[in-house]
């Protein structure tokens, strides 16, 4: 009798433990996807990837799937965060889990983007690279010493603007190269068309490509990796090839440089050249890979949102009075505005701030990946699930911001009738240990190109020959760094004293 008590009791307490295992474990593992659009048998949901514009077309799935949404591709799991909210509890909250990235077999192993900074998982490697570009750039003191590269090539990106304001594009990209390369090579921009600038645009264009979720089937389908590069349909394999090679020069042409320039004596102060000095000997790989990480991070980005500026001013010519007339108080017309002028130009600030958010240069970010599975909100999100915060939602939520669309810098601006609306700085530079090193960087030159060119120049909507306005169109880019679509646009100094100082700096 004793023995069957026991062993009764003993099978009730062996059920309710299998219960509370499978209670914790069991059914968090088998907690349901979130919800997202049917997909097909194997392709899953391989029709319903946007070609263009996803960002807007996730955002139009809310209202149907709520802020978590998944999408399977040919079996990877895709997670569509439309929450900022959501974003920061995954992204920052549980950031040892989610800070991964996912392996792109076309942009990592086949180009060979891996080794760059985004596109490293969380190891060794990447808390050196975060750790050497943040001593160069990542903090507001550390970026200071840098502002007379930044002033000096703004200067002549107004003398270029003036004399050529059809390309006024090129000009930015060009500034936004040269400051970049002196600050990380010590490499001076001699010409309009310098070969480094080319070759390191060049890789970038590539990047911005490849690292679009779907942009490739080889990354949903591994196997056609395998693939030679004369089979019909194996135009990638060829494509991977050029890309390469551009990549293996935007590594290491303005790296041989510094290194040839430090040989002879001649290289000025620059994070390689103080690295290499610094630095040991056996970790060049990782200087000159952060290296390239800095230059990537900031240059296509900045163009980016240099243009958005421009686009925006010709829009709401409205804005640029109100800003102009702020620059015209605090700095006066008998001199160019500068990094000491910043903190007295509060809706500069917000004009600046406006331009992040209304056009954001990443609007999904990077990519994350998951290292675990993981229950969030009741929902299961598998283990390597791809992670893609809808950062143009968080921007253009009308919760968050009224009248999303329209360009309006005073949003920011405390007023009676309203409260500030959110710091758009606190999602456009991603979350987590994936915040952009080089934020502080990117920030101080979008200020000092827009409040220089502010100073100087009224930006109009273009005319034809007959006189008509041409309305720009507003269309933007599906790269991973979103570009606006080729506009025309009107630019005249201001008055023939902001001509004079123009033409006093070529």
């Amino acid at each position: 009798m004793s023995f069957a008590m026991v062993s009764l009791l003993d099978l009730c307490l062996c059920g309710f433990a299998i219960c509370c295992a499978y209670y914790f474990f069991w059914s968090g593992r088998h907690a349901p996807l979130p919800p997202g659009p049917r997909g097909l048998p194997v392709a899953g949901n391989i029709l319903d990837m946007p070609a263009k514009h996803p960002w807007r077309v996730f955002a139009g799935w809310v209202q149907r799937f709520g802020n978590i949404i998944s999408l399977k591709v040919l079996g990877q799991t895709m997670i569509v965060v439309n929450s900022p909210q959501v974003a920061i509890d995954m992204l920052e909250r549980k950031s040892t889990i989610y800070s991964d990235r996912p392996t792109l077999i076309m942009a990592h192993e086949l180009v060979g983007w891996r080794d760059i900074l985004a596109g490293l998982s969380l190891s060794d490697r990447f808390r050196k690279y975060r750790r050497l570009m943040h001593s160069a750039v990542g903090t507001r003191g550390s970026t200071e010493q840098f502002n007379p590269i930044e002033e000096q090539e703004m200067r002549c990106f107004l003398a270029k603007t003036l004399s050529d304001p059809g390309n006024f594009a090129a000009h930015a990209r060009r500034m936004a190269g040269a400051v970049i390369l002196q600050i990380t090579y010590g490499y001076k921009v001699q010409t309009d068309n310098d070969p480094m600038v080319r070759v390191v645009d060049n890789a970038m264009d590539h990047f911005s490509e490849l690292v679009v979720p779907g942009a490739y089937l080889v990354d949903t389908l591994p196997i056609l990796r395998f693939l030679p590069s004369w089979f019909p349909g194996a135009q990638f394999k060829r494509n991977a090839k050029a890309y390469a090679a551009t990549l293996k020069d935007m590594v290491n042409l303005p790296f041989n440089f510094t290194r040839k320039q430090m040989a002879e004596g001649t290289a000025p102060p620059s994070f390689v050249s103080n690295q290499l000095e610094a630095g040991d000997p056996n970790e060049e790989d990782i200087i000159r890979w952060a290296a390239a990480s800095l230059y990537a991070g900031g240059a296509d980005t900045t163009v980016s949102a240099i243009c958005s500026f421009y686009l925006a001013m010709a829009l709401y010519p409205e804005v640029q009075k109100k800003a102009q007339a702020e620059i015209d108080e605090v700095v006066g017309s008998e001199r160019l505005p500068s990094f000491a002028d910043r903190d007295r130009l509060p809706y500069v600030e917000a004009l600046i701030k406006e331009v992040l958010r209304w056009n954001p240069v990443a609007p999904l970010g990077v990519p994350h990946r998951l290292r675990e599975d993981d229950i969030h909100e009741g929902y299961l999100i598998p283990k390597d699930s791809i992670i893609i915060p809808n950062i143009w939602w968080f921007l253009h939520d009308p919760e968050r911001y009224a009248n999303p669309a329209e360009f309006k810098p005073e949003r920011y601006l405390k007023a009676d009738d309203h409260d500030p609306e959110p710091d758009p700085q606190n999602y456009c530079f991603g979350f987590g240990r994936r915040v952009c090193p080089g934020i502080k960087l990117a920030d101080s030159s979008l200020f000092i190109a827009c409040v220089m060119s502010l100073a100087v120049f009224d930006i109009s909507k273009a005319r034809d020959d007959a006189g008509n306005v041409i309305e720009p169109i507003v269309d933007y880019s599906t790269d991973i760094v979103s570009h606006p679509t080729p506009f025309a646009c009107y630019i005249k100094p201001r008055s023939p004293r902001a001509e004079t100082m123009i033409h006093g700096i070529q």
